[in-house]
């Protein structure tokens, strides 16, 4: 890998881990226009989005520390609450990430054709919590009067939605914002709860690949090489802190259909060219 390749890589996907267009599919889809070579890239993968996940921290860091300082107080109240229901949000994707992981990729496999089909079903949920979810009325949005916005079976909800973002092209914060929209949440409310809650996610994916390279179980870094493995991280951790925040601003305001527009025509053009 290039030097010049890294630092498009990081940028990719520093803007694309917070949008809701799949930080995943995007670096497949980059990995094959720049004509990166596969040997190392999954190690590359691992880095930027450690960066990724580094850069939430930093946006987030005043209300991790809150949280942790009200957890540690042991008793029940706010940020323990807060923190509980993060862990209930966490349940399916642990299950599907510990029990069906082989199995989910084997079922979706890892090619661009892939990619498309994930990126219209991001499409399809950004679409529907965005128009259609403001139209109808459901039963269970009628009232939410829940301790920090939020309740335990809208958490879980929002983990479901979490762990069908397994597949390439299925935005994880997409689908959490989706989700979180059309069971009741309220945008600012979920514009915090769907970052905070993919960091342990995230980190554990992360720690497990780093513990088979320390195990000897994998080899890290060959093929990629220090300065393509630094550039990437410090270029994903940049444009990470600026696409976090903006997405922030998105969540609470904007509308989520261009997003879904956007994904649509990336799909199409990838069904059509690939």
């Amino acid at each position: 890998m290039e030097w010049w390749q890294a630092i498009l890589l990081g940028i990719v996907q520093g803007l694309t881990e917070f949008l809701p267009v799949s930080s995943s599919g995007h670096l497949m889809i980059f990995k094959e226009l720049l004509g990166v070579d596969a040997e190392g890239f999954l190690d590359f993968t691992v880095t930027v989005h450690f960066a990724t996940v580094l850069s939430t921290i930093v946006v987030f860091w005043a209300i991790i520390w809150n949280l942790l300082k009200g957890f540690f107080k042991f008793k029940y109240n706010d940020e323990t609450d807060y923190i509980f229901k993060i862990a209930v949000s966490m349940i399916p994707v642990a299950i599907v990430g510990f029990a069906f992981k082989d199995q989910v990729e084997a079922m979706f496999g890892n090619t661009l054709t892939h990619v498309a089909y994930g990126l219209i079903i991001t499409a399809c949920l950004l679409l529907f919590s965005d128009m259609v979810g403001k139209k109808i009325n459901f039963p269970w949005t009628a009232k939410n009067n829940y301790r920090n916005g939020i309740s335990y079976w809208q958490a879980f909800v929002v983990g479901i939605g979490q762990a069908f973002a397994v597949a390439p092209g299925v935005s994880r914060s997409g689908t959490t914002i989706a989700t979180g929209l059309l069971s009741g949440v309220k945008r600012e409310v979920m514009a915090q709860f769907s970052f905070l809650m993919v960091l342990v996610p995230i980190i554990g994916e992360q720690s497990l690949d780093l513990l088979k390279v320390a195990t000897g179980e994998a080899s890290f870094g060959g093929g990629v090489g220090p300065v393509a493995l630094v550039l990437g991280f410090i270029f994903a951790f940049i444009s990470g802190l600026f696409a976090c925040k903006v997405m922030i601003a998105i969540v609470k305001k904007a509308r989520l259909s261009w997003f879904s527009l956007y994904c649509l025509i990336v799909a199409l053009l990838i069904l059509i060219f690939a």
